[in-house]
């Protein structure tokens, strides 16, 4: 059965992992990145945090006396005596990398990975429980069993306000930053502000020739062109395949090198459309399409900011990089396309060679479940109600617990998320399926609900 170490562990050991199990393929030059066990943060006695320990250090630890368990996810433990390790503290770079579901977080030592995680965001489940909302109200309005007046919208909003669904993506990745303060000796933020450099896009020239030109010039319009046409190509429609930066209106015809007049295309069609124009070709969509606004980038880029202000009142130390940044770093060090990857390499602090952990540690938001007691059908119309007692028995729908079953049908030690009952019988969620009628005298908290599902994952993808 799993320790309790291994459970709260965000990195582990693969024992006998053959050297292409745990590296991709690279091309020719590619720096290789190395991979290590993985990394347990520590807290002093005074509960200020430490240099994170190996997790055989950790091990050794918790065996010895010498330290507890203080939290499963980050797993954290605490010393009960002075150490040697007490006097280490070195300076640690918080990385990640914002995106619209999910953003990834990377914890720097030099060239040394110390802890990475992705942080998946409930943005669109928020967006479409206030919808749902919303169209019960106004569908009670529209009937003739309530009336309920429409309020008049008479109220200003705040300045620097945001839409709920995207200042939930703002708030979750702020109090993740704070929390891992808490336990890592963090000196410095590294944070990818923009991904899209929208102005330069669609005036290429608004600051002269130099801004263009470069290593990184071709790397900001084409990954925007990737977003937006789903890494296909816009006439096919195939993917995985080589794709080239194509004009919608041909130079030659009087099209220009502004972003609305450019599209990706594989080879073939690329070399079959000539001198046509998109709807010549036989697809006048693609020419609408790429003439759309650049409304989805400015959206991300205006959560970004305010992230990038609740940053500055940390006090830490703040660097900015862009998105055409990260993808180059991340293609010079050979590492696989994922989220928490993006954030090991935003910023010009980049270092020249990585040494990567083997698993991340997935962080999904789930929220701290629903306020409304009376619970109704898909018209709005109550079917169950619900009590306002939270906790039964010292327990909480949601708490990772432990249930150690001596005899009967259920014999054995269960662990995983626990759904509590009045009457005391409870069920677990395990990895091999749901346990039920559990009594709740047989069970043991291991970690309380904090609206975050928990999971561990590989770093990198496996290679044959």
């Amino acid at each position: 059965m799993t320790s309790p170490l291994d459970m709260g562990e965000a990195n582990v050991t693969v024992k006998g992992a053959k050297a292409s199990e745990t590296r991709p393929r690279r091309s020719a030059g590619a720096v290789v990145p190395m991979c290590h066990s993985g990394h347990v943060f520590v807290l002093g006695t005074d509960r200020k945090p430490l240099d994170p320990c190996s997790s055989a250090y950790a091990r050794r630890l918790l065996k010895d006396g010498k330290a507890a368990i203080f939290r499963r996810f980050p797993f954290t433990i605490i010393l009960k005596e002075r150490t040697r390790h007490e006097s280490k503290v070195a300076d640690h770079r918080l990385k990640f990398d914002p995106g619209s579901k999910t953003t990834g977080i990377a914890i720097l030592k030099g060239e040394e990975v110390v802890f990475a995680a992705e942080l998946g965001h409930r943005g669109q489940q928020i967006r479409d429980r206030l919808l749902t909302r919303r169209q019960i109200r106004r569908s009670r309005r529209n009937r003739k069993t309530r009336y309920r007046a429409p309020r008049f919208d008479n109220r200003r909003r705040r300045e620097g306000w945001l839409a709920p669904s995207l200042e939930h993506r703002v708030r979750v990745t702020e109090a993740w930053i704070r929390r891992l303060m808490k336990v890592c000796p963090i000196s410095s933020v590294s944070m990818e502000l923009v991904k899209f450099d929208t102005q330069k896009m669609e005036n290429p020239e608004i600051s002269g020739v130099e801004y263009q030109q470069g290593e990184l010039q071709g790397y900001e319009v084409r990954e925007y062109l990737l977003n937006k046409w789903d890494r296909k190509c816009a006439y096919c429609g195939k993917s995985n395949v080589p794709l080239q930066v194509e004009h919608v209106v041909p130079k030659s015809r009087g099209g220009t090198n502004r972003v609305s007049n450019l599209t990706i295309a594989c080879e073939p069609c690329n070399t079959a459309k000539g001198n046509k124009t998109a709807a010549e070709f036989g697809h006048p969509e693609i020419q609408a399409k790429a003439k759309e606004t650049l409304k989805d980038a400015a959206a991300i880029n205006a959560t970004r900011w305010a992230l990038f202000g609740s940053l500055k009142e940390t006090g830490l130390s703040v660097e900015c990089g862009t998105g055409s940044r990260t993808k180059f770093n991340r293609t010079r060090l050979g590492l696989p396309k994922s989220h928490w990857t993006d954030a090991a390499c935003v910023g010009t602090t980049t270092p020249d060679r990585l040494v990567v952990p083997t698993s991340v540690l997935g962080i999904t938001a789930v929220g701290h479940g629903r306020r409304q007691l009376c619970g109704t059908d898909k018209y709005g119309f109550p079917i169950r109600h619900r009590t306002r007692t939270k906790r039964h028995f010292g327990f909480q729908t949601g708490n990772i617990v432990c249930a150690v079953v001596p005899s009967g049908k259920k014999t054995g030690r269960h662990v995983g998320r626990v759904l509590c009952r009045a009457t005391g019988s409870f069920d677990i969620q395990t990895r091999a399926g749901r346990v039920s009628g559990i009594n709740h005298k047989r069970c043991g908290t291991i970690h309380r609900q904090d609206g975050y599902h928990y999971s561990k994952e590989a770093a990198l993808p496996p290679h044959a």
